[in-house]
């Protein structure tokens, strides 16, 4: 374990990825709690709102991205300021990220169902970087064998493959499949040969002419709904709250 340790974080100067990547994942649960807590009225936390402006956690995340990523620049990878610059922006990034939504939608939409994208892309991101992290990838890594050299050569040949897979999955009106599928092996596969959502780009340019496959596809998207409707939003509201009902105002007391 040591050897590992030191031959693909120390050595290659990835202990301030390791770093980003706890500290990324921390920001991001202990932000969640907090506006949670927030929502339900529980604990001391409240709004931040100087003058009756409702600063949103987004902003200090990108303060925080902004002196990490500068700071990370300025030092070496095996100094300590490179280490805290590393948690600074993992710290940073978990903020923004968690807002992910709001930046795509221009829109305070939280809790609401469109705000639970951020919570996909901040489990894409922390799968992304722990595989690079572990050495799945060949960057970084000094003195590889020639049998590692073809292994991590293969997985970055079946990664890109993967992400194919994997627009061609979004493509086909499935962004969960793809955006788990960029990193777990032949769920990108199977979203990418399945018949495509009958509401989806692939559907309404290949299936205008074909009644048939729009009448499956249409049959196949509502038995795959009504299947995996409730234990998908079981598990979605536990990882990021239950979103407020269609047409709820969202007061600043709801969150930070």
């Amino acid at each position: 374990m040591g050897h590992w340790w030191y031959r693909n974080i120390i050595e290659p100067g990835k202990l301030p990825l390791l770093l980003a990547l706890l500290s990324f994942v921390t920001s991001f649960l202990v932000t969640r709690v907090i506006t949670r807590l927030i929502r339900a009225g529980k604990g001391p936390f409240k709004n931040i709102t100087p003058g009756g402006l409702h600063v949103h956690h987004v902003v200090p995340g990108v303060v925080l991205v902004i002196i990490g990523g500068f700071g990370a620049i300025g030092t070496g990878a095996h100094s300590f300021g490179a280490g805290l610059s590393a948690v600074l922006f993992g710290l940073g990034a978990g903020l923004v990220l968690d807002e992910f939504a709001l930046i795509l939608h221009l829109d305070d939409v939280y809790w609401s169902e469109q705000g639970r994208k951020s919570v996909e892309v901040v489990v894409l991101t922390a799968a992304v970087v722990a595989l690079v992290l572990g050495g799945f990838l060949p960057f970084g890594v000094n003195e590889l064998t020639t049998d590692e050299r073809h292994s991590r050569g293969l997985v970055v040949m079946n990664t890109a493959t993967n992400f194919f897979l994997a627009l061609v999955a979004l493509w086909k009106g499935k962004p969960r499949t793809a955006v788990f599928g960029t990193v777990i092996p032949f769920v990108a596969l199977i979203g990418a040969l399945r018949l495509a959502r009958p509401d989806s780009p692939y559907a309404r340019k290949f299936y205008g002419n074909r009644p048939r496959a729009r009448a499956k596809a249409a049959l196949r998207a509502f038995h795959h709904d009504r299947r995996w409707a409730r234990p998908r939003r079981r598990f979605e509201n536990f990882i990021a709250g239950t979103p407020d009902p269609v047409g709820t105002p969202d007061p600043d007391r709801d969150r930070s």
